[in-house]
């Protein structure tokens, strides 16, 4: 009956995800839900995407084995994700974009932001293999297949309701799996082990005071899950894309700050399993088969298939957010600086990757990424190492400049690049000197010097162009849509030119702009602007 259930769960997720395909009819819908996700819909996928197979497997493992202070890893992600509801998630649906890389050009006008979306892109696909390896192990017990072709199974289920509907599908299989991770933690795993434990007298009595300690995993663990996960969920393009599917500001803040009080709660939850589980299960040597270990002991057949599912669901709804984001940053971001690199002009590269149309080629994104994630970790049995050093980077390089262009009007284009690549050279060297790529330390010292640098360089730098401030400005208020953005843009750009007789130098980068008909109308947008700027004389 549990094998039963697995299957139906699975075939249910290819349904939902077809009956997402009803609902996409741009790209838009394909890339962001059409930006127009309710609280309910929005707060259920956007927990659903958070709390994937470390949350959910690795948070009752670690309170198998530190009681109570298990919880953090699961609470700073519950406060990142609060923080970034509260400070910047209105903001950033007000923007309009696809990308982290995207609001990075618009904030400072420069195109080498667009260089960020390879840490992004990254990021992402070690994120998506993780969770595709995660589930691949319970479909080994359950379904006795091999693990590669676990991973078969699996990814390519994944793939399929990823991309036959977008984030239309995701959000759909999401709110299913929502559901099921509700049921499975709350609902029966936390009541059963707690029961069979025999509640707070009889964990006390056989683990004594310490399960409750909370600070039993050490201080230092809880500092760096705070500075890890807390940060890496502000900055993260798979968190920041369900934030662009939100109909609203207000949904954004106040969905997300919902969905941060239930990740709490599944943290917390999650401890207190695990904590339960080595009062009457003691001996289990690999904490991440605590929660499998559980499950078959102490539930009745049926109910350890629903339970099992749901930690399939946590899984699949981490792996599928990830495969959707490295496919938009692959293809808004990735490729474009690809081609330039080869010669390409921008505008080609531009007009032929622009993610604001062509569901087919979007499809398509995805469907050869998702092979890609299969192929990897068909590959690979351990890739903690690799996710923690693209963790690192993410927040090591690009925490700064992201959250900056947010807080600090003065900060310049050359500082935020400058403090991209020192941070991540920063990190990336720490770690080679250290020899280990799990250490604290780099994350600490990338962090630091990549702040140093972003304020030393964006002090001596000219500051951004007012012109393209102004459009920066004018979409953190809502005032402007992206063609109302261009039409302004053009406003702008032909009073400039009005004014004097362009240079030469300025010539050459009027020259260089796109062209109406080329590229998106967020690159065109920040073109015009640095270009009608370029336009004025000197003295100015």
């Amino acid at each position: 009956m549990d094998i039963a259930i697995i299957i139906i769960y699975l075939a249910a997720m290819l349904l939902f995800g077809w009956w997402g395909k009803s609902r996409t009819k741009n790209s838009a819908d394909f890339l962001v839900a059409g930006r127009r996700l309710g609280p309910a819909l929005y707060t259920g996928t956007m927990a659903a995407v958070v709390l994937g197979g470390a949350s959910t497997v690795g948070g009752v493992g670690l309170g198998y084995k530190y009681g109570i202070s298990g919880m953090w890893l699961v609470v700073s992600i519950a406060v990142g994700l609060f923080l970034l509801s509260i400070l910047f998630a209105s903001r950033i649906q007000k923007l309009k974009v696809y990308t982290v890389a995207q609001m990075l050009k618009l904030r400072y006008g420069v195109n080498a932001t667009s260089a960020s979306g390879i840490v992004m892109m990254a990021y992402t696909l070690m994120l998506s293999v993780t969770s595709t390896i995660a589930y691949a192990t319970i479909f080994n017990v359950l379904f006795g297949t091999e693990r590669t072709l676990s991973v078969i199974i699996g990814g390519a289920i994944v793939m399929l309701y990823s991309s036959i509907g977008g984030m239309w599908s995701i959000t759909l299989t999401d709110m299913v799996q929502f559901v099921l991770k509700t049921i499975g933690v709350f609902f029966l795993l936390l009541p059963f082990a707690w029961f069979n434990a025999g509640g707070y007298e009889g964990i006390v009595e056989r683990l004594g005071d310490a399960a409750f300690d909370f600070t039993a995993i050490g201080v230092d663990t809880i500092i760096t899950f705070f500075v890890i996960y807390s940060f890496g969920m502000l900055i993260g393009q798979d968190i920041w894309q369900r934030v662009f599917t939100a109909r609203s500001p207000k949904v954004a803040k106040w969905g997300g700050t919902a969905a941060a009080v239930y990740c709490l709660l599944y943290g917390v939850a999650g401890a207190l399993i695990g904590m339960s589980a080595a009062a009457f299960l003691p001996g289990i040597e690999a904490s991440d088969d605590v929660y499998a270990a559980i499950t078959q002991q102490i539930l009745p057949v049926g109910l350890s298939g629903i339970v099992l599912a749901a930690a399939v669901a946590a899984m699949m709804s981490t792996a599928s957010g990830a495969l959707i984001a490295t496919a938009t940053v692959a293809r808004a971001d990735v490729m474009p600086l690809v081609k330039r690199l080869f010669g390409r002009s921008e505008s080609d590269a531009a007009a032929k990757s622009n993610p604001e149309h062509d569901v087919r080629s979007n499809r398509l994104y995805v469907v050869v990424l998702g092979i890609v994630v299969i192929v990897v970790a068909a590959l690979l049995n351990d890739v903690v190492a690799a996710l923690t050093v693209a963790y690192d980077i993410l927040v090591g390089g690009l925490l700064v400049a992201i959250l900056g262009g947010f807080v600090w009007k003065r900060a310049t284009g050359a500082g935020a690049m400058w403090s991209m690549a020192v941070g991540t050279v920063v990190t990336l060297g720490t770690m080679a000197i250290m020899g280990n790529v799990l250490a604290n330390e780099p994350i600490y010292f990338g962090l630091g010097s990549s702040l140093l640098v972003y304020i030393v360089v964006s002090l001596v730098t000219p500051r951004t162009p007012a012109s393209v401030l102004k459009i920066w400005t004018d979409r953190l208020a809502g005032r402007y849509d992206d063609e109302e953005a261009e039409v302004d843009a053009d406003a702008r750009a032909t009073a400039a030119s009005a004014e004097t007789a362009p240079s030469t130098d300025a010539a050459a980068a009027a020259s260089a702009t796109p062209t109406a008909s080329a590229g998106s109308p967020l690159e065109r947008t920040v073109a015009r602007a640095v270009a009608a700027t370029a336009a004025r004389p000197s003295t100015e």
